[in-house]
Parts: C-alpha cells; sequence; structure tokens
C-alpha cells in the first residue's frame, strides 16, 4: 500500500477527501465526530480557507489510487491571511457558522470563536516565523515517512518563494504530534499566556534536509 503513495498537489477534486481527514484527525489526533455536535465546522476552519486562499501551498498524499489520505497546507504570510479569511472566507460559511452570542459552553461554540477570530492567527511573538501550516494523515498513514515528505514539500515551496520561517500552533495535549515536529526540526516559541497551546517553528531553508 506504500509503495504507490506521493505527495502531488492539491486539486479541486480533493476537497470532499481533506475535509474528511480534518475531521478524523482534529480532536488532538484523533478523530473528532464524537466530540463535535457538527464537526463540519473544524475542516471550516482548519482545512478549507486554506484551499480555497492558498492552494498552491496544499498538498497532499495520494494512495496510488488518486484519493488523498493526508495533506499539508500553508499561509505564506500569516497576517495577510487572517485578513483575508475575515474578508473573502468568512462570508462564504458565515450562514452555517454564525457568530456566537453567548460565552462559549460547548466544543462547537469553542469552534464558532476561533472561525470568526481570525485575528488570533497574528501572534506578535512569531512574527519572525511569517508563514503557518497545518498537516494531517489518516492514522494507517502515520508512520511511514510520509508526514516527513508533506513537510519536505511545502518548506520547499515556501523557501522558493523566500519565505524564511515557518510556524505553527499545536494543542499540547497531542504528545504524538509533538514528537514529530520535534523530528523534523521544529524548536518551541515562547509565547506568553499561550493556554493549552504551543507555539513551534522553524527556518525553511534546510528543507532538503528533511
Amino acid at each position: 500500500m506504500t509503495t504507490s503513495a506521493s505527495v502531488r498537489a492539491y486539486r479541486p477534486g480533493d476537497r470532499a477527501a481533506l475535509d474528511d481527514i480534518c475531521v478524523r484527525t482534529a480532536h488532538n489526533g484523533q478523530d473528532s465526530r464524537p466530540v463535535y455536535a457538527d464537526p463540519g465546522i473544524l475542516p471550516a476552519i482548519f482545512a478549507a480557507p486554506y484551499v480555497h486562499l492558498e492552494p498552491e501551498l496544499a498538498f497532499v498524499l495520494d494512495d496510488g489510487h488518486g484519493r488523498a489520505v493526508g495533506y499539508i497546507i500553508g499561509a505564506a504570510d500569516t497576517p495577510a491571511f487572517a485578513a483575508a479569511f475575515r474578508t473573502e472566507w468568512l462570508p462564504l460559511v458565515a450562514d452555517r457558522y454564525p457568530a456566537p452570542t453567548r460565552p462559549p459552553v460547548t466544543p462547537d461554540e469553542v469552534m464558532l470563536g476561533l472561525l470568526h477570530d481570525p485575528e488570533r492567527m497574528v501572534v506578535p511573538e512569531v512574527a519572525a516565523y511569517p508563514a503557518h501550516l497545518h498537516i494531517d494523515l489518516l492514522p494507517e498513514w502515520q508512520g511511514r515517512g510520509h508526514g516527513r515528505a508533506l513537510m519536505r514539500t511545502l518548506l520547499r515551496a515556501l523557501r522558493d518563494r523566500g519565505v524564511p520561517a515557518i510556524h505553527l500552533c499545536m494543542a499540547t495535549a497531542n504528545v504524538k504530534a509533538r514528537a514529530f515536529y520535534d523530528r523534523m526540526g521544529f524548536h518551541e516559541i515562547d509565547v506568553p499566556d499561550a493556554g493549552p497551546v504551543a507555539y513551534l517553528g522553524r527556518t525553511t531553508a534546510d528543507a532538503d534536509l528533511l
């Protein structure tokens, strides 16, 4: 199964697969469907806006039969992406996911708050790492070197565009993901009062060494 898998550029026909991968990995690396009443809000925040706004920085792991079983997506300039998220993406999904009217009580309401606050992505402490990313693979495709291949592909694309460094934000509870990022050369960035998340960053210059 693994010999024919390869990394390729995202295609519009991959959109449903990316949404599904996101839902099945979004709860600290686990399936989010038991946690959320409408898990579709997760790709509306963490996957779909990236392929809508910056499809040239979206890559998938193809299982060899045309099906995406993993992906890496990125934004080259986080403040610019946050601005485009508000003006171009949010109007497309706000009818289905309206802005919250009370402090969040349920997991879905927490996600509504994130959806309607794209400016949260702009963190001064990570300004030296202007790009950011999300990477997810279905569980059966993890641990086989495919994540490394996806990471290498995105870092090369950013380096070739002159983007010097990249960051990501992850739930500290996802210890498996943290171990992966450590192997990929990411280091923790000190962000005071970050809560249950950690910010990690690395250069793009040595992408070929992954």
